[in-house]
């Protein structure tokens, strides 16, 4: 048994955090661990950079996707801008490094690659010697993800494996486990239950259109587009804490032609989406992590996480 278990997120999209609370409910109901404590790294860093890692992130993705797309390509290159990244993040981030070295865990594990990075330069100093577990909650994995100071990767696919084993990365410290998610989803649930408790008409075909936990992407062009469905169906939107774009769309509903055979629900940001998932009988989502089908690679790396999808209906594996 572990005597303290550090689980370090970041707030830059929901999937890291995500993750990152899946692990310390793991870690709490095995009694792996006496004492679990999970921080968004982010709270530990300066406002600016802050505002670089959340706001920004999430405004490029919903108003530039072509520059978040250069991004992703011009910084995708292995071993090639780590010195820069950490000048940079460790100028940001001392607080961060001062919790780490007063703290003292067991083993540390991150689903962001932002402490990653400060953890395996702290590691290289020997500044502190707890273990580190990497858990990548992407299907693929980016350059910023690969540090040189690390016990254990987890990763979402053996294809990912594979690309990380080329990289450099040792086979025995590469571990196939799929994406974590909360133990709620592994829960069977009524599919007529779910819709009558959420107010959603019994008997209906529902589709549920996922934004992400922050409501990104071009949600409204597909509601849109649902909206001239010609079959009758009944269409949940989940808005996440995008507050404005519920607003637009709850306008738009309102609008509807009486009689239509369909209806729209806008839900706000929720904690439930274990239930409308089961009262659903399609889901439309957006890419996970860094993929934008926006940006030039984006078509085909729609198709590899469709692929990727659909090689995870375990139940192992869930897209961020």
């Amino acid at each position: 048994m572990f005597n303290r278990v550090l689980i370090l997120s970041a707030s830059a999209g929901a999937g890291h955090v995500r993750a990152a609370e899946a692990l310390e409910k793991a870690f709490s109901q095995s009694g792996a661990a006496r004492e679990i404590r999970h921080i968004d790294v982010l709270n530990y860093t300066n406002k600016v950079f802050r505002h670089l890692y959340s706001k920004a992130y999430l405004d490029m993705v919903n108003r530039m996707p072509e520059v978040m797309g250069w991004l992703y390509d011009h910084l995708d290159k292995p071993w090639k801008n780590e010195r820069r990244r950490l000048a940079f993040d460790k100028l940001n981030t001392r607080p961060l490094v001062n919790l780490l070295k007063e703290y003292e865990p067991d083993i540390a594990i991150c689903t962001h690659f932002l402490p990653s990075e400060i953890l395996s330069w702290l590691k290289a100093k020997a500044r502190i010697a707890c273990p580190q577990a990497i858990v990548v909650t992407d299907f693929d994995v980016h350059a910023m993800w690969l540090c040189r100071h690390y016990e254990q990767y987890f990763v979402a696919l053996d294809e990912t494996r594979m690309h990380m084993e080329k990289l450099g990365i040792h086979p025995g410290k590469l571990t196939v486990s799929g994406i974590p998610i909360d133990p709620v989803f592994s829960a069977s649930k009524d599919k007529r239950e779910m819709r009558i408790k959420h107010g959603l008409a019994p008997d209906k075909t529902t589709i549920l259109v996922s934004a992400g936990g922050f409501g990104v992407g071009r949600v409204e062009d597909l509601s849109t587009c649902l909206s001239e469905l010609q079959h009758e169906a009944q269409v949940v939107v989940l808005c996440g804490r995008n507050e404005e774009l519920k607003k637009r769309l709850d306008k738009r509903a309102a609008k509807r032609r009486p009689g239509s055979r369909r209806s729209i629900i806008n839900i706000g940001y929720t904690t439930l989406m274990d239930e409308f998932m089961s009262a659903s009988d399609i889901l439309l989502g957006k890419p996970g992590g860094w993929r934008n089908p926006a940006h030039p690679r984006g078509l085909r790396h729609h198709r590899e996480h469709r692929r990727a999808a659909l090689l995870s209906t375990d139940g192992t594996t869930v897209a961020a």
